[in-house]
């Protein structure tokens, strides 16, 4: 169940705002099957209650997702002052026949529309299913170099 503390912080920092809304991808990690950490970058859509992404059912991730459920991801930045919100959670996946609207969504967002629409068409041809991962967020932190040091950086800073 996503804290009271993380969903304020999702649903109302302006910093969150603008990479909630941006094309850069999470970065999502799991773990793999031998206990090594993977991380791979995965579109998102965020629906105010739980972070979407979706795969094909025979993905790699797909292996491991259903039976360890904790995860993390990053949406930041690439040009400084850098901004970063990092994400741990617990993902829940299904198969869907096709694809699920959100995913639409996500698409036509970082290809635009008829980039989105070309990709969604080849998606159709090579995928009858669609796997939707819903991740609800338990722990949000933001690092935002603009407004607000990050602890590690503001404690290394001298006071005299």
């Amino acid at each position: 169940m996503m804290t009271r503390e993380a969903q304020t912080v999702l649903q109302t920092d302006p910093a969150v705002q603008t990479l909630l809304q941006s094309t850069i991808p999470a970065r999502l990690a799991y773990i793999w099957r031998d206990g090594t950490p993977r991380v791979v970058p995965m579109w998102f859509h965020w629906t105010g209650e739980e972070f979407l992404m979706g795969a094909p059912p025979n993905a790699p991730k797909m292996k491991v997702l259903g039976n360890n459920r904790d995860v993390a991801f990053t949406i930041d930045s690439n040009e400084w002052p850098y901004l970063v919100l990092s994400v741990r959670g617990t993902a829940s996946v299904g198969e869907v026949e096709g694809r699920f609207p959100e995913y639409e969504a996500m698409a036509r967002r970082y290809l635009g529309e008829k980039g989105g629409q070309e990709f969604l068409d080849l998606q159709t041809q090579t995928f009858l299913r669609w796997t939707r991962i819903a991740i609800q967020p338990e722990h949000v932190r933001i690092l935002d170099f603009q407004t607000r040091f990050p602890s590690a950086w503001s404690a290394g800073r001298s006071t005299s």
